[in-house]
């Protein structure tokens, strides 16, 4: 457990340093924004004295305080020390322009961006921002995750043609477009597992999944048909990077328990709630 706390804590400091890099060297020399909440960072840092790193940092951090309170405790956790990572890495790494050609600049931005965040992504944290607006939305109503992120990304892009100039506004789309495939193709997110458990110790390993990760679970009560004893059967879903944290969870509290995984076609309704 221990040393993959210590792999995914190495994969998040890699993935905000590279994220740094790619805002620094590419997207703000040129006036191109990033998606989230980051991306009205870079706005404020362009159109005031304040670094970005510093901006990024004061807006997250209100909703990293709601988050730990209402989301899991080891995602809020490493998404707090990924934010202020990503937000050291701004402030330390200086703004050089490194192509002149903006659609490159938006291309290999996009790039790097991606790269950086889908590392994040597969330590089981997030880069912040949008991110937790989004599920603690969906956590009150029920609302489709993608379309609220995609929306909130339409007012950074819209922001950037009033506010900059509309071939800005083009770049900032080609560089979320290209940093959200990278994503996928490094973090695979839309790959979701079903886990059904079967176990002694039920309530524990409900509280040490509920405390840490932020999906909902089921509980079923089961009799083994051979022993004739009680059991607990849970089932959850979820992405397939947070398998190896979540096995770990389960033995923590009940070493002895069964742990089936299917991949999951499709799922409907809330994949964030309970």
């Amino acid at each position: 457990m221990k040393e993959e706390r210590s792999v995914n804590i190495l994969m998040m400091l890699v993935g905000s340093v590279i994220v740094g890099i790619a805002y620094n060297f590419f997207l703000i020399p040129h006036e191109i924004l990033s998606s989230g909440l980051s991306g009205i960072a870079i706005m404020f840092g362009l159109i005031t004295p304040l670094n970005t790193g510093v901006i990024n940092l004061l807006l997250n951090l209100p909703l990293l305080l709601i988050g730990v309170k209402k989301l899991g405790k080891q995602f809020i956790y490493y998404t707090i020390f990924s934010v202020v990572m990503i937000s050291v890495s701004l402030y330390v790494i200086p703004i050089h322009q490194v192509s002149t050609e903006p659609i490159l600049s938006s291309l290999f931005g996009g790039v790097l961006t991606g790269l950086g965040i889908g590392l994040i992504f597969r330590a089981s944290g997030s880069s912040g921002g949008f991110d937790i607006i989004a599920m603690l939305l969906t956590k009150k109503k029920d609302f489709p995750l993608g379309a609220l992120l995609s929306a909130m990304n339409g007012i950074v892009v819209a922001a950037s043609g009033f506010i900059f100039t509309w071939d800005a506004a083009l770049y900032t789309m080609l560089a979320i477009y290209t940093t959200g495939k990278v994503v996928d193709a490094i973090h695979t997110n839309h790959i979701k597992l079903t886990l059904t458990i079967v176990t002694a110790k039920g309530e524990a390993v409900k509280d040490n999944l509920l405390a840490n990760v932020y999906r909902g679970v089921t509980i079923m009560p089961g009799v083994g048909a051979y022993s004739g004893e009680e059991r607990a059967v849970l089932m959850t879903v979820i992405t397939r990077y947070q398998l190896n944290s979540v096995k770990e969870m389960i033995h923590e509290a009940d070493p002895n328990a069964f742990i089936n995984v299917t991949e999951t076609v499709e799922v409907i309704g809330s994949f964030h709630r309970g």
